[in-house]
């Protein structure tokens, strides 16, 4: 059998190998246009930090490893331009410019995606994408040989982030502004948790503008001038971060079919409309398995999962691609970020009766030094407590409490699922109740009505709700919501006639542990209280905005 493979890196290249560990007698022939066929494509912002010190410590595999090790012909610097479904074969455009055809029994497309450019039109050394190995080198090589005192990043989504972590981790006196049209970072994030991210980047000096879209770059030679909806921004570099597109030209000259946002259809065998033609990665629409709707992830661990199914179906050996459900995770300076399944504007688009849970529980056990605060927003079905989506912002374990809560949603379980989870312990790593099983213990309570709660989103939309705030003295001092009432915890029951027995009262302490206490004993003594998701801890970090005596306003 003669296979033929458009594209490396991860859908490609991982491909080729798994074809060639099951055969050993096949032609497997990988085109790639470029100068790598396997990269680390996730490492190039950490090139261009000096993270990671040398290109080749990006490059997995090179044509002689392959051919080497594994048989396979890797034609780089080599661009096909046209699919002949009709005569099963491929041109391919060398890079001296001839053309010349080669036949298939198979072929697998895999072009990934390109950097979205709107401003193309615009030819300036000063403006770059990152997508490829040059590309990582062409920054690095430009910011070092130049003076560069103000850089502009376009788009404040994964990769945006990951440039100005590493931007900043190249220069403490470089001005970094980052650039996002929508009104929040990290397009999968709720704009609460999205707020966790932006006091991350200000509190390392980088500025971030949102809600204010690019409506066109001017170069004046020695700098870029910046039109904005609203104002403008004058800088000397621009890194292009607005996101991808499929790279599908090939495909849909080819005639096969292409869904009406742009993506290669295939099924679940990764065939496209063609049998004899395999598509997977960047260029494909895949099926979000928890809302059962077409979506789009352009992510490496996806790819290679799919890359093993279409190898396995092109020799026969069946498996089907269950769909993807989105979990990734970011590091930002000293915190992390993970995210897995749907998140709030998804479960409203699709009519889900959802609801939220938010704890913010420790690391491991407070006992044990280092233990740190992390954030847990949980969407569940209300109708039956199955946990839907999750965003997790912490220092340590974001990427464990991440990898459960995705097997979680994978496999459908819900908060007594979680609940009933054994989950390894010791003082170092871990509590005796995981934040896994307290964030069952918490959606848990909700649906066995021994507590009814309320985000802050939805609390300050309300006017002259009464507030309860339930911490100690010392911090209620340190900072407070005005016009709140305040009983610490510990006195709640012998100061109940402070309380108006005909109102609803909203409570919240430092992370929303003590307000659920706390209602429990009002709720107990005949009082209709309501305890506010994420206490204090997330209104401080993620919603408020404070004056100069640190008071804290509800308006």
């Amino acid at each position: 059998m003669k296979i033929l493979i458009i594209g490396g890196v991860a859908g490609g290249a991982t491909t080729a190998t798994r074809l060639r560990r099951l055969d050993e007698k096949s032609e497997i022939i990988i085109f790639d246009r470029g100068d790598f066929v396997s990269f680390a494509n996730c490492g190039l912002p950490y090139y261009v930090g000096n993270i990671i010190k040398s290109k080749e410590n990006l490059l997995l595999q090179t044509p002689e490893s392959f051919k080497e090790r594994f048989n396979i012909d890797v034609r780089l610097n080599e661009e096909v331009v046209k699919i002949l479904r009709e005569d099963k074969k491929i041109q391919i455009r060398k890079k001296d410019g001839n053309i010349y055809e080669e036949d298939y029994d198979k072929l697998v497309i895999s072009p990934g995606a390109e950097p979205i450019n709107p401003f193309k039109g615009l030819k300036s050394n000063k403006i770059k994408t990152l997508r490829t190995v040059n590309d990582a080198m062409e920054i690095k090589e430009y910011l070092e040989n130049n003076d560069v005192k103000n850089i502009a990043i376009i788009g404040g989504g994964y990769i945006g982030i990951e440039m100005a972590e590493n931007l900043r981790n190249m220069s403490k006196d470089t001005n970094i502004t980052i650039l996002e049209k929508a009104d929040h970072l990290i397009g999968p994030l709720d704009q609460d948790m999205s707020n966790f991210v932006r006091k991350a980047l200000n509190k390392n000096n980088i500025n971030t503008i949102l809600n204010n879209g690019v409506k066109n770059i001017i170069d004046n030679g020695n700098n870029l001038n910046i039109i904005l909806d609203e104002g403008s921004l004058v800088v000397d570099f621009i890194i292009l971060c607005i996101g991808v597109k499929p790279e599908i030209n090939l495909a849909i000259d080819a005639n096969l079919n292409i869904t009406d946002n742009g993506r290669i259809t295939v099924n679940e065998f990764m065939q496209t409309s063609d049998c004899n033609i395999y598509a997977l990665g960047d260029a494909i629409q895949v099926i979000n398995p928890i809302v059962d709707i077409p979506t789009y992830v352009p992510l490496a661990g996806p790819a290679n999962k799919q890359a093993r199914i279409v190898a396995n179906n092109i020799y026969g050996k069946g498996g089907s691609y269950k769909g993807t459900i989105g979990t990734s995770i970011l590091k930002v300076f000293d915190n992390n970020l993970g995210i897995v399944g749907i998140n709030e504007l998804t479960a409203k688009n699709n009519n889900i009766n959802y609801k939220t849970m938010i704890i913010s529980p420790y690391s491991h056990a407070t006992y044990y030094p280092g233990a740190t605060q992390t954030t847990i927003k949980a969407i569940y079905d209300k109708n039956n407590g199955k946990i839907l989506g999750a965003q997790i912002w912490g220092k340590d374990g974001v990427d464990k409490l991440t990898d459960i809560l995705a097997v979680a949603i994978k496999y459908k379980m819900n908060a007594n699922d979680l609940v009933d989870l054994e989950l390894s312990y010791a003082p170092p790593f871990s509590s005796a109740k995981s934040p896994i099983n307290l964030l069952g213990n918490a959606i848990q309570n909700e649906l066995d009505g021994m507590v009814e709660t309320i985000t802050w989103s939805d609390l300050l939309k309300q006017k002259n709700a009464y507030i309860l705030d339930v911490r100690t003295e010392k911090e209620f001092n340190a900072g407070h919501l005005d016009n709140v009432k305040h009983i610490p915890l510990d006195e709640l029951r012998e100061n109940l006639a402070q309380l108006p027995f005909d109102t609803k009262i909203y409570v919240y302490c430092h992370t929303g542990l003590r307000s659920y206490i706390a209602t429990r004993i009002l709720k107990g003594n005949n009082f209709n209280a309501v305890n506010i998701l994420g206490g204090f801890y997330l209104y401080n970090n993620t919603i408020c905005l404070h004056n100069n005596n640190k008071k804290y306003i509800i308006t």
